[in-house]
């Protein structure tokens, strides 16, 4: 399994693979899935923000992918982030999820943040909040049917994990945007 920096020839299979859990799934609250324009200007987003998006590869497939996004835009939040994580149909179980998670963690730890936060959708997605658990995650809340999709209430779990010193130590300043009227 190889995990890397995603590349703009990565977007369709990206777009496919999030695509299946739009239509299957209940992770994503959302109801119809974007096209490759869409995901490949998502990507490049985060990119320009300065978090990671990675890909894993098994021989000459892309299995899964994964980023790190501001958890929130209010300066105060600038040490946590928020992790996504999407595993090709058919290959949960094969180690993907945890190999980007982990690349993911360390990349977020080496750059200065202090909490990886998990917006799970779906109460009942055992494989998420499995890897997530197993990735030292642990339970931080459940918000109750916040979503309707595939013609029922979906719940969103929230999971945070320490990164680096945690909360045990003041962190190194880093820049935040805040905006500023005239």
């Amino acid at each position: 399994m190889l995990v890397r920096d995603s590349r703009d020839e990565d977007v369709p299979a990206i777009t496919a693979i999030y695509a299946h859990w739009v239509r299957h799934g209940r992770a994503s609250f959302e109801l119809d899935p974007p096209c490759e324009e869409e995901m490949a200007r998502r990507r490049r987003a985060v990119l320009d923000q300065g978090y990671d998006h990675l890909v894993a590869e098994a021989g000459e497939r892309l299995v899964g992918y994964a980023y790190a996004a501001p958890f929130r835009t209010r300066p105060a939040y600038r040490f946590t982030v928020e992790n996504s994580v999407y595993v090709a149909p058919g290959l949960h179980r094969a180690g993907a999820g945890r190999a980007l998670m982990e690349e993911l963690i360390a990349r977020c730890t080496a750059k200065g943040f202090r909490l990886m936060v998990a917006v799970i959708g779906d109460s009942a997605n055992a494989a998420s909040i499995g890897l997530h658990v197993a990735m030292g995650f642990r339970h931080a809340g459940l918000l109750p049917g916040t979503g309707w999709k595939h013609g029922g209430w979906v719940d969103t779990v929230l999971m945070a994990r320490p990164l680096g010193e945690g909360t045990r130590t003041a962190p190194e300043e880093r820049p935040a945007f805040s905006p500023r009227c005239r």
